[in-house]
């Protein structure tokens, strides 16, 4: 398959669609290490002046902040000793993409430099290109699909803000998984962000409700893994976006109450740079020994990289048994009990992920997928047998329970280092330590309704 999607644009029909006024904004964004793009709004004919062959810039800043932007201490290349100068923002002119539900808009995604022109390694999309570049000097070429679940409110963001988020009107009152019923209450708003995303250069499949109340899925084709990346990234964004435009809001955050979480399954398969499926073995009929070797990989490393799977305080909640959100490190075929989920035959062969929830960055969450895999392979890891019962019952190891847990893990693996380097390691575990601090420091409404009066 191309990765190069007919509906999104050239620079030359770019320039043709301003000059003709037919677009007058274009969007230039990266993703930062929450997962949020992050960017500026250019006038298209500034955009042809000045930018279209030299990129801007940004502030440091941005790769060294909480989910509140403020700044904090501990990240190596940004501090205000460093002066909190600039990053390049390299234009990816592979992402132009039309946003239909933005007048005359388009967006294009980048990379980020130092003024010198070496990658800001710290980046999201600079960790998965480098992992997908160790696969492809291997022989290799990534396939990957994320499965995004969100909530939908009948409240506006503005009225969910004012009211703490609590109380707010879910717009299914029951489970509508696979209701047809349940989700044509929600379409019109479904089918907006799925013409939405149609327009700009994703391959829908459809959409389905889930198991919370309220809770919907929109499902994408598989594609080249940094392509479903920025995918992920550009429609996480939209969808919030459209759902405003509706009068509605809509949250990906792990776990929102105490029903069903909201994840992110992560499906992956390799192939050969000839187009050769390498996940199968066609004369046997069965997995192939290099797919057993990747998926080994995955779960030998499954705690290292689990703060890149489950990258906040409210993403372990998540982790309950029989919730469908994985606890055991164990995989099985076709077994959604298991923390990985072997499913298809032939060309569709592929490891599912569930660890991520939808609190997940695609690029880290994919790349700490491919380091794992990788590490599989190099070292001829053996698959242990897999969990044909129920998994949350099987005593097989456990995902961390907590952020600092899955912290640590990452924070001294030796196989994270080796894969990533020190200067990833280093910032994706101080940002975990902002996290930490940050919870550390709150006063929850749990404290103050069990601790204002009684105790």
């Amino acid at each position: 398959m191309s990765s190069r999607n007919p509906r999104l644009l050239t620079l030359g029909s770019l320039r043709d669609l301003i000059l003709a006024g037919d677009v007058d904004t274009v969007v230039v964004a990266f993703t930062d290490m929450q997962g949020r793009l992050q960017g500026k709004r250019l006038h298209g004919h500034h955009f042809l002046d000045s930018v279209a062959e030299h990129g801007t810039e940004g502030c440091t800043y941005l790769l060294g902040v909480d989910v509140d932007m403020n700044t904090v201490g501990g990240y190596a290349i940004t501090s205000w000793e460093r002066g909190y100068g600039d990053m390049e923002f390299v234009l990816d002119l592979a992402t132009i993409r039309r946003l239909t539900h933005l007048p005359k808009t388009v967006m294009i995604q980048c990379d980020l430099r130092w003024p010198d022109g070496r990658p800001v390694v710290e980046s999201p999309r600079s960790i998965l290109q480098a992992q997908a570049e160790r696969a492809a000097a291997a022989g290799y070429r990534v396939l990957a699909a994320t499965e995004l679940e969100f909530l939908v409110f009948e409240d506006t963001y503005e009225q969910a803000w004012n009211a703490g988020y609590r109380g707010l009107t879910p717009a299914n009152q029951y489970n509508s998984d696979y209701s047809i019923l349940g989700t044509t209450r929600v379409e019109p708003l479904l089918r907006d962000i799925r013409n939405t995303m149609y327009a700009a250069g994703l391959n829908v499949e459809g959409a389905k409700g889930e198991c919370n109340l309220g809770q919907h899925e929109i499902g994408f084709r598989y594609d080249d893994v940094l392509v479903t990346a920025d995918n992920h990234a550009v429609f996480k964004n939209t969808a919030k976006e459209v759902a405003a435009q509706h009068g509605k809001a809509l949250t990906f955050m792990a776990k929102y109450n105490e029903r069903e979480g909201n994840s992110c399954h992560v499906h992956l398969s390799l192939r050969g740079t000839d187009g050769s499926v390498a996940f199968w073995d066609d004369g046997a009929g069965t997995r192939s020994a290099l797919y057993d070797h990747f998926v080994a990989g995955v779960l030998a490393t499954m705690r290292d990289f689990t703060l890149l799977y489950a990258p906040n305080v409210n993403s372990y909640k998540r982790f309950a048994e029989g919730s469908f959100a994985p606890t055991a490190i164990a995989w099985g075929e076709d077994n959604r009990t298991c923390a990985v989920r072997l499913v298809g035959r032939g060309p569709s062969a592929r490891m599912e992920n569930r660890v991520p929830g939808g609190d997940v960055n695609p690029y880290l969450a994919l790349a700490a997928m491919l380091a794992g895999g990788l590490h599989g392979i190099e070292k001829g890891l053996e698959l242990e047998p897999p969990v044909t019962g129920n998994a949350y019952v099987s005593g097989r190891p456990r995902v961390p329970a907590t952020l600092r847990d899955a912290r640590d893990a990452f924070h001294d693996s030796v196989v994270a280092r080796a894969a990533l380097g020190d200067a990833v390691v280093d910032h994706y575990s101080n940002m975990a330590d902002v996290e930490l601090a940050a919870y550390g420091a709150a006063v929850t409404d749990w404290e103050l309704r069990r601790g204002f009066e009684r105790m």
